[in-house]
């Protein structure tokens, strides 16, 4: 069963997540609450996953997720955005967020997006990865993708990709017919490689060296 909180100011969204989180096999809505009770109900009901608004009145949505990222063995952390204030997504990013969900996501691919953060997967709304990576990413760092990517091995490349396409670790293990642990170092050097601090950065970096259009062809 798949723990997960709801972090929201707006009671209507929150009521609507739920709902439609709770009719999915398999996952558990252990909370819907405002950003000003979020790290309280984080600590008492130990979630799996937390969709987080990005931005709320009563406490700013990138302070609660540093905060829950510094607790020990941290939940995942989705960001949840209308994108009005896109500005902060950069942020988010390199504070940990696991993926971007729009508030007006088809309610059919919550739950697949919710199991797939929980297994360990990249979740990016297709607008989310347009704006960024047409807009903060690339900003000042044009050479960076092409110069960063020459360091990757061929396998890492194809590892790289389907992170970019939002697999787990054991999701590309089970493709790629490898080890779960061979993943994970694949995994590590490629963050190192390509200095990123998470797999949603090194899916972004993918994305804009048109690296899924290539594995796609």
């Amino acid at each position: 069963m798949i723990r997960v909180l709801v972090v929201d100011d707006e009671a209507l969204i929150r009521t609507g997540f739920q709902r439609i989180l709770d009719a999915a096999d398999g996952i558990e809505v252990v909370g819907a609450v405002s950003g000003g009770q979020a790290l309280r109900v984080v600590r008492e009901t130990r979630p799996d996953v937390v969709l987080l608004d990005i931005r709320m009145p009563d406490v700013d949505g990138l302070t609660v997720l540093s905060d829950i990222r510094r607790l020990p063995e941290p939940p995942v952390v989705a960001m949840l955005t209308t994108f009005d204030m896109d500005e902060y997504v950069e942020t988010a990013l390199r504070s940990g967020a696991a993926g971007f969900l729009l508030k007006d996501t088809d309610p059919e691919a919550l739950p697949p997006a919710v199991q797939s953060l929980a297994r360990g997967g990249t979740v990016l709304s297709p607008k989310v990865t347009r704006t960024v990576v047409d807009g903060y990413l690339n900003a000042g760092a044009q050479e960076r993708p092409p110069k960063a990517l020459e360091r990757l091995t061929e396998r890492e490349r194809e590892v790289l990709v389907l992170i970019a396409e939002g697999l787990s670790n054991t999701d590309i293990a089970a493709r790629m017919h490898l080890s779960t642990g061979t993943v994970k170092d694949h995994v590590s050097a490629i963050l190192t490689k390509l200095e990123v601090s998470g797999r949603v950065q090194a899916a972004l970096l993918a994305q804009r060296a048109g690296l899924l259009a290539e594995g796609t062809g």
